[in-house]
């Protein structure tokens, strides 16, 4: 576990995105990716009859459809546990292995760091 207090301001940046992206459009999740010029990337959870994408998948689609061409970090708020393989992989097909990924809760406190 990673406490708060513990991340870069840049990594608490995309936290608190995030988490205020979560709670300004009530969905389950919401998140934040950094590329690698410093932009920032925020989404929540899409939800549609006909296309459903993760607050990250949506944020990485975002930063591709911007013109990024890598990812520095990304971060996720959600009363989840765990991240999903398929949000891992998103951030690994822009970010490249070993990008990290910063699972917070709803509090804004992150419960898990893992590599993309």
């Amino acid at each position: 576990m990673t406490e708060s207090t513990d991340l870069t301001p840049e990594d608490r940046k995309i936290v608190t995105l995030a988490r205020s992206a979560r709670a300004r459009n009530g969905v389950p999740e919401g998140a934040a990716v950094r590329d690698e010029t410093g932009r920032t990337y925020v989404a929540g959870t899409v939800a549609l009859d006909s296309l459903k994408l993760s607050a990250l998948r949506t944020a990485v689609a975002m930063a591709v459809a911007s013109g990024a061409e890598s990812l520095e970090a990304a971060a996720v708020v959600s009363a989840e546990a765990e991240l999903t393989q398929e949000d891992l992989a998103a951030v690994r097909d822009l970010g490249g292995a070993g990008t990290p990924v910063l699972l917070a809760g709803p509090d804004g406190s992150v419960r898990v760091t893992a590599d993309a």
